[in-house]
């Protein structure tokens, strides 16, 4: 490998533009695979790769930023995959949120083709992503690792190496039961909070500063109280697809999960009924509805309330 590898990126939303930005415009030559042209990519100076094989046979290093496991192995084993057209000596840095269990099956079979896999799960939000300082929970070899290096610090501010590959998977799926059901807690209060005659701003104002506040609990509220639909811009079939795959974690670690089993109901229930494509904070409506309580009407009311 070069001192400037050629490196591909597959999957450009909103976490893959900004890693794909920065890399670009750090030196590297870029080859990019979406479901359309990305403008601001091919200004730029990026390329459009025709297909996986074709990123494969270009590319030293390959990232994959996607929704879910099943896409992964689809990129990756498919007619026109990275396998299909990679040579020996690629490195593939698998930076989805996917399930461990696929991705150790994934690894040992591209490793038979000459192929080295890492997993370099992602924290923080696309705003991070656009300005380079993601956190990323790297596993996988330490020689490997220290070859791509330099192209994960074209967007990462924190590095942190989790072990053995797989574990940074398996790491942000914690991280994600920790912060779906924290928003599924939030919906329930919120609701129960409205219920009992306490406004939406109320809570934010007694929570926000305490203890018990988090940047997440900040931007859910952000929604419920200010209605800002782009306050936390994480999809509830995002949250349900993880907190799937937090289940089936702990189900082949013959783990009792009833936290994780019962925060997964609400997300199934919104993604479900047509809402998959809202945003997390918008469960609390959901859960609303459910329960009699019209959130949006809560806050205007709560609004009025409010002493000048």
């Amino acid at each position: 490998m070069s001192d400037k590898p050629i490196v591909g990126f597959i999957g450009v939303g909103l976490m893959g533009h900004g890693m794909a930005k920065n890399i670009k415009t750090s030196g590297y030559e870029l080859w990019y695979l979406d479901q359309r042209p990305i403008d601001s990519l091919l200004k730029l100076g990026a390329r459009e790769a025709a297909s996986a094989k074709d990123m494969a046979q270009k590319c030293d290093v390959i990232h994959i930023c996607l929704q879910n496991s099943g896409q992964v192995e689809s990129v990756i084993r498919g007619d026109n995959g990275i396998l299909a057209g990679a040579r020996p000596g690629l490195i593939v840095i698998d930076t989805s949120t996917s399930d461990p269990a696929s991705t150790l099956k994934l690894v040992e079979e591209v490793k038979g083709k000459g192929i080295s896999m890492i997993d370099a799960s992602l924290g923080r939000t696309p705003k991070e992503a656009e300005e380079g300082t993601l956190d990323a929970m790297v596993a996988g070899d330490d020689e490997i690792f220290e070859r791509v290096r330099p192209v994960i610090e074209c967007w990462a501010g924190r590095i942190i190496r989790v072990g053995a590959v797989g574990n940074g998977h398996k790491m942000k799926l914690l991280m994600n039961f920790i912060g779906m059901s924290y928003g599924a807690l939030y919906a329930e209060a919120v609701v129960l909070s409205a219920k009992i005659g306490i406004s939406p701003q109320t809570l934010r104002e007694v929570i926000a500063p305490s203890r018990m506040g988090s940047g997440f609990f900040d931007t859910f509220m952000k929604y419920v109280v200010e209605r800002d639909r782009d306050a936390h811009k994480f999809a509830i079939s995002f949250a349900a697809k993880d907190l799937r795959y937090v289940n089936n974690m702990a189900a082949e670690s013959k783990m009792m999960s009833i936290m994780a089993s019962a925060a997964v109901q609400y997300y199934a229930h919104a993604e479900s009924t047509g809402h998959g494509s809202d945003y997390v904070p918008m469960l609390s409506d959901l859960v609303g509805a459910l329960n009699g309580v019209d959130m949006a009407e809560e806050v205007r009311k709560g609004a009025h309330n409010v002493a000048p």
